[in-house]
């Protein structure tokens, strides 16, 4: 059993020390009711009508601020933080980069973004702007300066919300100067760049750095070591455009926190990476609530995201957005169904966010978000069923400071790298139709959820000590020494599980040439020889070895992927029964060292299977759970802890009521402090935080 030599602490300080509470809150956009002053005073109200204690603001606001060119109107803002102070509210305050002001598109036009077909856009729409530009920098600097000096000190002010859900990419000359750059350091020659992007194929090598530019739909495409790193760049550009908009910031006020809004399983930036540089981490949650009977699939996606963003930095993180009703943006905008405000957010909660807050506090009147959720509807009062489930939630959170900072005890691992990711969706084969990565990664994770067990979401230059059970979905780019790794973690007696197609390139995306699964080849005890893509309506299935060493039995379906392996001092577990693989292997064990390393072969579609195996693997590996009990189908159960207390938050995201069997007699309710014994019955989206000494 693998253990780390530095645990993590049990319990953090909260993200300020001015509110140590939970923050509940929302964004909040007064500059769009300037001409209406009755508006602040109403909202004053009701922001503590429904127990509200923090505001994101001026996160669009860059032309409420700077009018025109150097003339800066903050009076606006003086009101609104200062009547903050005066009431108990505090806020997130922006910086407004997300958008730019007209005045200086038309004024300086290299800020807008030129697209990857080489046109420059027209001003309009967020992030429209280049990360490399020098106007643009220049004038981020100037006005984050502006706002540090004015605001850093002031009583209402927790942290920095900076810019806004940064994304895209800008195929300019500055921004092909600062690609061609990055390579420059990265690789010191031509000669080695060429050596890592394999130029030889197709007669691409080149001969002179200017010869190189990002990938373009009318240009050059297939060199997949040139995607990899052009998509490397554009996140490593965006981080330091990120770096470029704190550091006013950090010189003038380095004890505020600095913040940016994340996206879930956002694809174009590498947030673990990003997050080496954020004080505290914030993402969106959006999940489309109740489009089937169950919500289980939805709420397993969202569960893995606030575990990806918890493991960012391994402590707890925020809430930033979220919506209280519905989206405007969705194929369709269903609105929460009772109950489902407070599970999702305390769902969040569970899973180590000490923050609820919403976008928005009060809906727009016109434009492309008037109609999305908010705190505040059109009618303008708190008359609302929104603003009941609002009002009930914050009641709730004021209930529960003791949870506060406190941590989920994970000992399962998911791997999960944003450029294998980049690599897998850029392979060219087996299936080019949809490999799905991001769903081989959910089933896994899925079984994991439905069993109740606290798993964080890691990247390979994370440490694997301390966890009992790793899990490595489709690892295609996998670097020798993060083989290493894992072949240390299982001789140290941790029970690693990897999927087909793992082991296949290395960190520039160049097969491994020692046959796959590569760096994992002796860890695993398999050679993968082919993978066979099966078409849509193609199935096999694998059938479990009689008296395997993991106890299970019977017959699952194989879909979409078969890989043709060889058993190479691993035990079979499991074999094909179609095709001409029929009776090859698919689930193999190798016993190394004081640990087990497992190999599945091929995509079994049945979550009844990956339920069974990981039931048996998490029993095997001794990896906590939140309830040693049996969960009904689309209830989980998460935990936090202090060290000396956990907190189980029982959900049900079933749609239908159902009962869950208690482990043990000594819990209490945390909401109502009542004494809990034998089961719990939970409605349609219930949830119950059960507390008990560890």
């Amino acid at each position: 059993m693998s253990r780390s030599s530095t645990p993590k602490p049990m319990k953090y300080p909260p993200i300020s020390d001015k509110l140590p509470v939970f923050m509940h809150g929302a964004d909040y956009n007064p500059d769009q009711w300037l001409h209406d002053p009755q508006v602040l005073a109403e909202d004053i109200r009701l922001m503590k009508l429904a127990h509200c204690n923090v505001m994101a603001i001026g996160i669009f606001s860059w032309a409420s601020l700077e009018p025109e060119e150097g003339v800066y109107q903050f009076e606006w803002l003086d009101r609104v933080l200062d009547t903050f102070a005066e009431n108990g509210i505090y806020a997130w305050l922006a910086t407004p980069s997300g958008a730019r002001p007209a005045w200086m598109s038309e004024k300086y036009p290299e800020v807008l973004r030129v697209e990857k077909n080489r046109v420059r856009n027209l001003h309009g729409m967020r992030h429209n702007h280049c990360f490399t530009s020098p106007v643009y920098r220049e004038k981020v600097t100037q006005m984050n300066t502006k706002l540090a000096e004015r605001y850093s000190k002031h009583p209402a002010v927790v942290g920095w919300h900076v810019s806004n859900e940064y994304g895209g990419e800008c195929h300019c000359d500055y921004c092909q100067d600062a690609f061609r750059d990055w390579l420059k350091r990265k690789y010191g020659s031509l000669d080695a760049l060429n050596r890592a992007w394999w130029t030889n194929f197709w007669s691409h090598t080149y001969t002179s750095w200017s010869q190189v530019e990002s990938p373009a739909p009318h240009g050059e495409m297939m060199v997949h070591g040139q995607n990899l790193d052009w998509r490397r760049f554009v996140s490593d550009q965006t981080i330091d455009f990120y770096k470029h908009e704190i550091e006013p910031l950090k010189r003038i006020s380095p004890e505020l926190p600095c913040t940016v809004n994340m996206m879930d399983l956002f694809y174009g930036l590498d947030y673990r990476e990003f997050a080496k540089v954020v004080d505290v981490i914030s993402w969106d949650a959006y999940p489309m609530w109740h489009e089937t009977d169950s919500d289980a699939g939805v709420g397993s996606w969202f569960a893995f995201n606030h575990d990806l963003f918890r493991s960012l930095k391994q402590k707890p993180f925020m809430l930033m957005e979220s919506t209280p009703s519905l989206t405007n943006w969705q194929p369709v905008s269903k609105l929460k169904r009772p109950g489902m405000h407070k599970l999702s957010s305390l769902q969040a909660v569970a899973h180590g966010s000490d923050t609820v807050q919403y976008f928005q506090w009060r809906k727009s009147r016109g434009s492309s978000e008037k109609f999305h959720g908010a705190v505040i509807d059109h009618v303008g009062h708190e008359h609302t069923r929104v603003f009941e489930d609002v009002a009930s939630l914050g009641q709730t959170l004021a209930g529960l400071t003791e949870v506060l900072g406190t941590t989920v005890p994970a000992e399962a691992a998911i791997l999960f790298d944003w450029d294998n990711r980049w690599a897998i969706h850029d392979s060219q084969g087996p299936r080019n139709k949809g490999i799905h990565y991001e769903e081989t990664v959910m089933q896994q994770y899925r079984a994991l959820w439905e069993l109740g067990v606290p798993t964080d979401i890691i990247g390979s230059f994370d440490d694997f000590s301390g966890y009992k059970l790793l899990v490595v979905p489709m690892a295609y780019l996998l670097r020798e020494e993060t083989g290493a790794k894992m072949e240390q973690f299982v001789k140290d007696g941790g029970t690693l599980f990897v999927t087909y197609w793992s082991g296949i390139v290395d960190e520039n995306d160049l097969c491994h040439l020692t046959g796959f699964p590569g760096p994992l080849r002796k860890t695993l005890g398999v050679w993968a020889e082919e993978i066979d893509g099966l078409h849509d309506h193609d199935r096999n299935a694998l059938i479990l070895e009689d008296g395997n060493s993991l106890g299970l039995s019977g017959t699952y379906e194989i879909h979409e992927l078969c890989e043709h392996i060889h058993a190479e001092g691993s035990k079979v577990l499991g074999v094909y029964r179609d095709d001409f693989y029929a009776g090859k292997p698919v689930l193999t064990v190798n016993e190394l060292g004081q640990g087990k390393a497992y190999y599945l072969a091929a995509r079994v579609s049945d979550l009844a299977f990956y339920e069974a195996l990981y039931g048996k693997l998490v029993q095997d590996a001794g990896v906590h759970r939140a309830l040693d009990t049996e969960l009904p189908a689309g209830v989980t159960a998460t935990p936090r802890t202090d060290g000396a207390h956990e907190y189980v938050f029982v959900q049900n995201f079933s749609g239908r009521a159902a009962r869950v069997e208690l482990d043990r007699q000594s819990y209490t309710d945390a909401e109502t402090g009542r004494a809990v014994e034998g089961a719990i019955e939970l409605p349609v989206n219930g949830i119950v935080i059960l507390k008990r000494e560890v």
